[in-house]
């Protein structure tokens, strides 16, 4: 179409002196309002986990994200690269040891925080003495895996007809106790349903609360001296896997946080590489996008009537439809670019350029002549 566009040297160029800094500065300016906002509330509960910028095990960047769970915003992320670190399974760590530095520099004091179970980020928080809770569905879809992967075996078929009825048995022995020696209690009735026995030794639970239904199929549970139920049952009542159910969750969970990661594959996708700049920018757009819009309400009809959306498969039924996405940070931002960023940028770049980047792995080489390179 002969259509004459800017190339990309010249969109870097802009991003780097307008369009980034005017991100960082109004980010920095929204976080220090909710610091403000909460600091006389006293201690906080927040939940914590990491979002890789690739998939599998070889992720250049995480972004790092600390939400405070009775509102739903987003206070804090921090962005680590792998290199800084010596690799991307210390990553996680790091991030969380920011965001808390950074919290309680801003007279910001956590009463708990609730997280996945990765076993740094246990010893990290133990050692800062931060009570941690864990999320039940982090520790459901681990079991699940295992549960699956053992149900293929040939002498375990019987198995799959009790994966879903194991994943339901989780949340409900978690959801519906406070204390955790109940939740144990509740969490060993499993391997006695599955056994068509509903009478437990533990005195904190001694019967179940339903009633007894017996079945006309005996060959769908699962038999005592089996092999199946001695591997189901070293699967869920390992010293672990109880030790952590003690500490899960009842109240909160990090459901919230993985819908804004989803956010965040919008703002900067998992098959585009990005500057370490351009990548904490665009995190820093999906916060502001996710805190504008946390708490929508659901839509409603001209006659007020709730709106719902169908869902397939069946079994998830209706969802509620909430209202549409509002993007005021947008007019915001904007009005900061041309009112103050583009009549003197330089004060906002220097405040960008404060940010601390590590120096490429290509810097420790020196550069040879092109003389030398050509074959």
């Amino acid at each position: 179409m002969n259509l004459q566009i800017h190339n990309y040297n010249t969109f870097r160029r802009h991003a780097r002196l307008f369009l980034e800094p005017s991100i960082h500065h109004k980010w920095k300016m929204d976080q220090q309002a909710m610091f403000q906002q909460l600091q006389p509330q006293g201690k906080i509960a927040l939940s914590g986990d990491m979002h890789a910028d690739s998939p599998g095990h070889s992720a250049k960047y995480c972004s790092y994200t600390l939400m405070h769970l009775e509102s739903n915003t987003i206070l804090d992320i921090q962005l680590v690269q792998s290199k800084e670190v010596g690799g991307s399974a210390h990553m996680e760590k790091e991030g969380l040891r920011r965001g808390l530095d950074l919290l309680e520099s801003n007279q910001l004091h956590v009463d708990y925080i609730l997280t996945d179970r990765h076993t740094q980020v246990q010893k990290f928080l133990r050692e800062r003495d931060v009570k941690q809770y864990y999320d039940v569905w982090h520790l459901e879809k681990g079991l699940s895996k295992k549960l699956e992967k053992l149900s293929r075996n040939k002498d375990c078929r019987v198995l799959r007809k009790w994966l879903l009825s194991i994943k339901n048995h989780i949340y409900w022995s978690i959801m519906s106790s406070k204390e955790g020696p109940e939740k144990v209690a509740k969490w060993k009735s499993l391997v006695s349903h599955i056994q068509n026995v509903h009478i437990n030794d533990d005195p904190l639970f001694p019967r179940c609360a339903h009633p007894d239904r017996v079945s006309r199929d005996p060959s769908k549970w699962l038999k005592p001296g089996t092999m199946v139920l001695y591997k189901v049952e070293k699967l869920l009542m390992n010293k672990r896997v109880l030790r952590d159910v003690e500490k899960l969750s009842h109240q909160h969970k990090t459901s919230a946080l993985e819908s804004f990661h989803s956010v965040i594959q919008r703002f900067a996708p998992k098959n585009v590489v990005f500057p370490f700049i351009g990548m904490l920018c665009r995190v820093y757009l999906a916060a502001m996008h996710f805190n504008e819009n946390a708490d929508r309400e659901q839509a409603m009809t001209f006659e007020d009537t709730a709106v719902y959306t169908t869902m397939y498969p069946k079994s998830k039924k209706g969802q509620p439809t909430k209202k549409k996405c509002m993007a005021g940070y947008v007019g915001d931002l904007m009005r900061l670019l041309f009112m103050e960023v583009f009549d003197d940028p330089a004060t906002f770049v220097e405040e960008l350029r404060k940010v601390p980047i590590s120096v490429e792995l290509s810097a420790q080489f020196d550069r040879p002549a092109k003389e030398d390179v050509i074959v």
